[in-house]
């Protein structure tokens, strides 16, 4: 008898049915696909770990044999040991561990270390690694905590996907307490009665959950497909491989079954509750507890104002989902616009406004010296651009106090200036003195730029200095950092403080050479020719065994022209050396590519959250038509009509699509305001780029899918037969 009444009822009832199923099909879908997504990121970031880093868990470096190995292997939750050749030198070997359990490594290394002798300045953990796996050091007061934050908002949003089964499960059962109660009188037990919801429950959900986990499944799939093409020209960057877990399969059906069975059980425990009487007089109507009268619904619609005002007070548990997914989708949406416009525009003045005209290629020759670089006579030649090779090095120079600028005495001297980027060594300030080497012709160049005849004996000092005072790192101004009267300069060198040597001056210039590099903003950047290089590097040293070539074309050029450039030069280059080589167009291509693709995934995950919302109401609006019906009936008994109907509903939609607005703006432009103070950016630059346009898209949205709930959800109750709505007894 109790599956064919189950039975008559589904189909009877095919609005609730219907949003029933669908609640079931989209929590589940939207819960494996968030599942399987979150498991292939985690994934794929370990993997991307490993590649750069190495998949070792801790290092201990010290001087041992190499039959420490044997040693370490004794340790039985040791899985593999390994000595690290790259970084081994001599009698002082590097070896890497990794752990069965790796959530006993910063117990177990130390232990490790102290068997072979070597204290705790030898060990070393890859934190990055072990971070993925929420392993952290014991004894670290802030460990980092991204990962655990990703986390809790999956397990926020996966309650939420939860709370739509629930919900529309909860406002169907709920609204037949009335009919149980009459069937309780009429002899069902409650047992009876548990045994019929949990069969409703169990034929409305099971396909729908089932066929909801595995779309989820294939279309987290296709994601990753989908992500593969879009950042396929990304460099540094390996092909993502789809993977999924069975665990998470049970996890999301788990999570799925038990919320039904829950959902379906919690109304048949609250009849269990209700004598028979209690039972038939209750109608599943929202009641409000304690009337409270909303003004400004009241000034703006009237009597139908205060209707809709008290219905949502009513209402507001049942709504509480709708409004926390709304506001969080309306609020995540809005936040990342803004963090991304302002991360273009610091971009775009960091780098490629700044640089735009300062290279058109950029190769980086490893392993190589400027002096034994073969063919930089060819690269020098290459047709239709302007080339400069280069090296750089690092170097200290000896400056007496009396030699610093009026202006930076004036700005409270250097130390009030540069802090502690500079030391004293007496009564001389000790400066850093970047190098750069400059291919002789290059620097010919450069000197006839600065307006001085070409002369290869000396250097060229940048002579200025960040007025950190007046000035914020975004827009910088500078002041003379030297008085411009020596004619030599003493460079040292940084590991060895007796071996330097004094350079000839040739000019101060507060203007570098057009190259695409950044320099210290406290530093005494020289310029010195090749030639001057191989006379004191052997005092100096410290030179980077990379040479760098930046190509310039001589007109506008297209990415095309550049990557023929690119080969060109790479021919010239030779197979011999390993080159890296960059191209500007391809480089902003990318980069806008990259945010394209950041802005993709996490837009969706935004739109995911307002879909979780608007679930939310389709799910109480078409649920309330059962529930709301004999309110709504009493309401035109008393003389209101459709028309009326109609302006409360429309008052309803709004505050539900409105209020997440009303939160979301504010602390958005807070948001902003303060992200704009601190990069230090003009508030007119961000507005004159503001998402507005895509803000204003997502919130019509949000006020549109919530207008065509409620009209769906009104169509329904204005069609009801005002007599049946107020009949008491009804039994379906």
């Amino acid at each position: 008898m109790w599956r064919e009444f189950s039975r008559e009822f589904i189909r009877k009832n095919r609005a609730s049915s219907i949003s029933v199923i669908a609640a079931a099909f989209l929590s589940a879908l939207f819960l494996s696909l968030l599942c399987s997504l979150f498991f292939n990121f985690w994934r794929y970031e370990i993997e991307q770990i490993t590649l750069d880093e190495g998949g070792w868990q801790a290092r201990i470096t010290g001087e041992f044999g190499r039959e420490a190995l044997s040693v370490i292997e004794q340790f039985a939750n040791v899985e593999k040991a390994e000595i690290n050749e790259e970084l081994s030198e001599g009698s002082v070997l590097a070896v890497d561990l990794c752990f069965q359990n790796m959530r006993t490594v910063y117990e177990e290394t130390p232990l490790i270390a102290q068997r072979l002798g070597i204290d705790g300045s030898g060990i070393t953990y890859h934190e990055t690694l072990l971070s993925r796996y929420l392993i952290h050091d014991p004894l670290d007061s802030s460990p980092p905590l991204l990962l655990s934050f990703y986390l809790a908002v999956l397990l926020i949003v996966s309650v939420s996907f939860v709370l739509i089964i629930h919900n529309s499960f909860a406002l169907s059962m709920n609204a037949r307490v009335h009919q149980f109660g009459i069937l309780s009188g009429a002899g069902a037990t409650p047992g009876q009665i548990r045994a019929c919801l949990m069969q409703e429950a169990a034929a409305l959900s099971l396909i729908p959950v089932l066929a909801g986990s595995l779309l989820g499944i294939a279309l987290s799939f296709g994601t990753i497909q989908l992500i593969n093409r879009l950042a396929a020209s990304i460099p540094g960057r390996h092909q993502a491989v789809f993977a999924y877990h069975p665990l998470l399969l049970a996890v999301t059906l788990l999570a799925a079954f038990l919320t039904v069975f829950f959902s379906a059980l919690l109304p048949a425990l609250r009849l269990g509750r209700l004598t028979p009487l209690e039972a038939i007089q209750g109608s599943g109507e929202f009641r409000l507890k304690k009337k409270k009268r909303s003004r400004v619904l009241s000034l703006l619609f009237g009597m139908e104002g205060e209707l809709a005002g008290n219905a949502l007070k009513a209402q507001k548990k049942a709504l509480r989902t709708s409004t926390l997914s709304l506001t969080l989708s309306f609020l995540g949406f809005t936040l990342m616009l803004c963090f991304f416009t302002l991360s273009g525009i610091s971009t775009n003045h960091t780098y490629f406004e700044r640089y735009q005209d300062a290279w058109d290629i950029m190769a980086e020759v490893k392993d190589t010296d400027l002096d034994r670089f073969a063919p930089a006579e060819k690269v020098l030649t290459l047709q239709g651009a302007d080339t400069v090779l280069y090296q750089k090095a690092e170097a200290l120079c000896s400056v007496p106090e009396s030699a610093v600028s009026h202006e930076v005495t004036a700005l409270g001297g250097l130390e009030a200036v540069a802090q502690n980027a500079v030391s004293k060594d007496g009564t001389d300030y000790l400066i850093q003195a970047p190098i750069v080497i400059l291919d002789d012709r290059s620097f010919a160049k450069y000197c006839e730029q600065t307006g001085i005849e070409a002369d290869l004996s000396g250097t060229i000092v940048l002579n200025r200095i960040w007025d950190s005072v007046n000035s914020n790192f975004r827009y910088k101004s500078y002041v003379p950092f030297l008085l411009e009267d020596q004619d030599t300069i003493t460079l040292r060198n940084p590991a060895e403080p007796d071996s330097s040597a004094a350079v000839p001056v040739l000019a101060y210039t507060t203007e570098p050479p057009v190259l695409r590099e950044e320099y210290a903003n406290y530093a005494l950047v020289q310029f010195l020719p090749l030639s001057l290089w191989r006379q004191i590097s052997q005092a100096i040293g410290n030179a980077k065994p990379n040479v760098f070539i930046r190509v310039l074309t001589e007109e506008e050029a297209t990415l095309s022209d550049l990557n023929t450039l690119g080969t060109e030069l790479a021919a010239l280059i030779g197979p011999e050396y390993a080159v890296e080589m960059e191209n500007r167009i391809q480089e902003r291509l990318d980069n806008d590519r990259m945010l394209r693709g950041y802005m993709l995934i996490i837009g969706a995950f935004c739109a995911l959250l307002a879909l979780i919302g608007i679930a939310n109401v389709f799910s109480n609006t078409l649920g309330f038509v059962r529930q709301r019906k004999r309110e709504f009936a009493r309401y035109l008994s008393v003389g209101m009509t459709p028309a009326g109907m109609r302006k409360m509903f429309f008052a309803e939609a709004l505050v539900i699509a409105g209020r997440p607005a009303l939160i979301t703006l504010p602390l958005t432009a807070l948001f902003a305001g303060f992200m704009i103070q601190a990069s230090y950016l003009d508030p007119a630059e961000f507005l004159a780029k503001a998402p507005v346009v895509p803000v204003a898209v997502f919130l019509l949205a949000i006020f549109g899918f919530v207008a065509l709930a409620y009209y769906l959800g009104g169509k329904k109750l204005l069609k009801c037969s005002l007599a049946e709505a107020l009949r008491s007894d009804f039994m379906i």
